[in-house]
């Protein structure tokens, strides 16, 4: 999704709509209040249970599924749209329409509400988790883009009726008591917010093009807006050009997606980031680009050598989900892509498309009679090969990516009453509970309807990304143990 005067907000409506219902149909004495923060043994745990109660009776029923996937458990936060991993504890954070909430997923196969922050925001599709040394302290936050509207009654001085040129930063060190600490004011679109170096999160980018000094967390300022980024040109559905999202990969480079399809900037010295190359004029094309390149990643970067075959292991893969959220037809509404990058010189337009798939194709898993909102969005990749992805009303869905040029569906979920926004695969961590930038066969998704899912996934050879032993579930059989992780804080 992404916000523009040409087209109509179809998405925001609905969500906005749905929220508010479903915030009216709860009835008095579900709400969270502030206060309950600050007691996970008390009413936290009370009133959580009462809203699972009250949110799952009759709903949380499985509707289709391959054998390969594994429902585990349901944690009900509605109006669930996006979350993020923090990278130095076991914590998840998730972002609804009304709330910022804290996870403890010591045991990521049962996650535990612990802290939540009453923020009502829209839109926050892609939360960020960021983390730096403050004064010789680790403070770890999370970045909050605002869309149309925003109100906390944390910082109730500042409230947003409208506006999509701000975001906040979130103080989740605490995870009890995550509060807002700063905010930050831009002159381009913060629909997505992203910290260049998650570990060391001095500068951000937002959606626009804006490079932000996030130095001092209490103070960030804006240094430029990257507004000749050739992701922001205009294709048939944007005729003024619109920017996205940037992901950032682990050898320094930055991959701008939007309208005008995807562009690598080199950002090694994040406050003068240099454009290197782009998509090929297939980037703006009809049906490669029918609304926007949504999101990217580029596994396995830093192994990128000029001229290799395509293949993810080498580096020169780019996987992208182009987002078509108003195309009603599940057979073309917004695809899964990958594109090779033949090099890294600078030489304009020198990434080419590969192959793209629409897994909600009858032909290619389930497409339900019902479904009308079923585009490629959000996706998750594992070292497996295996990328997970959220297809709103279409599940989520699992794309083998290990031949680049010849993608499958590798399996899919999809409960009833959903809508899944995003999908991640939980991270193996260390003795000590830091993540390893592997993953594990534990798969989340943020949806808008059902809150928090939890699956377990049989990967190709088994992997379960090693270093948990983690046994893979199947119908009726208990949750394993998972031993170690980090004490509680």
């Amino acid at each position: 999704m992404t916000q523009s005067a040409a087209r109509p907000f179809l998405r925001a409506v609905r969500s906005l709509v749905l929220g508010l219902a479903l915030a009216l149909a709860v009835p008095a004495g579900l709400g969270l209040p502030p206060a309950a923060a600050h007691d996970p043994g008390g009413a936290l745990t009370r009133t959580d249970a009462k809203r699972h109660e009250f949110l799952t009776a009759g709903t949380s029923v499985p509707l289709v599924g391959t054998p390969n996937m594994h429902f585990v458990t349901n944690v009900p936060d509605v109006t669930a749209i996006s979350g993020c991993f923090a990278k130095s504890a076991p914590y998840f954070y998730t972002s609804t329409v009304h709330s910022i909430a804290v996870y403890d997923v010591h045991d990521p196969l049962a996650p535990q509400l612990t802290g939540l922050l009453p923020d009502l925001v829209f839109e926050n599709e892609a939360m960020n988790c960021g983390e730096k040394k403050v004064d010789g302290s680790l403070v770890r936050f999370v970045l909050v883009g605002i869309d149309l509207t925003q109100a906390s009654t944390d910082d109730i001085a500042h409230v947003r009726p409208v506006g999509y040129d701000e975001f906040l930063v979130v103080d989740v060190t605490d995870p009890h008591h995550p509060t807002i600490r700063s905010r930050a004011k831009t002159s381009s679109s913060t629909h997505t917010v992203t910290c260049v170096r998650d570990t060391a999160c001095d500068y951000v980018y937002t959606a626009g093009g804006s490079v932000v000094d996030l130095t001092d967390l209490d103070n960030p300022r804006e240094l430029t807006v990257l507004s000749d980024s050739p992701a922001m040109r205009p294709n048939a559905a944007f005729s003024g050009g619109v920017g996205h999202k940037w992901n950032f990969d682990t050898a320094g480079y930055g991959v701008h997606t939007g309208s005008g399809g995807s562009a690598v900037y080199d950002v090694r010295d994040p406050a003068h980031p240099r454009l290197v190359t782009s998509t090929d004029a297939t980037g703006a094309a009809p049906g490669w680009n029918d609304f926007i390149h949504h999101n990217s990643d580029r596994p396995n970067a830093a192994a990128f050598q000029p001229g290799t075959a395509p293949s993810v292991a080498n580096g020169n893969v780019l996987l992208v989900t182009e987002e078509d959220y108003e195309n009603t037809d599940c057979a073309t509404a917004g695809s899964f892509q990958t594109w090779y990058v033949s090099t890294l010189d600078g030489t304009p337009a020198a990434i080419h498309p590969l192959d793209r798939i629409n897994p909600v194709d009858p032909g290619e898993g389930v497409a339900l009679p019902d479904q009308a909102f079923c585009s490629a969005h959000w996706f998750d990749f594992h070292q497996s090969g295996i990328v997970a992805q959220g297809y709103y009303q279409g599940g989520l869905r699992l794309i083998d990516v290990r031949d680049p040029k010849n993608l499958v569906e590798y399996g899919y979920f999809a409960p009833g009453l959903s809508e899944v926004w995003d999908a991640y695969w939980v991270p193996v961590r260390n003795s000590q509970g830091i993540a390893t930038g592997r993953k594990t066969n534990i798969v989340y998704t943020a949806d808008l309807v059902r809150g928090l899912d939890v699956y377990t996934v049989d990967l190709p050879g088994s992997d379960t990304g090693g270093g948990l032993p983690l046994p893979l579930l199947s119908a009726g059989r208990g949750r394993p143990g998972i031993p170690g992780g980090a004490s509680r804080s």
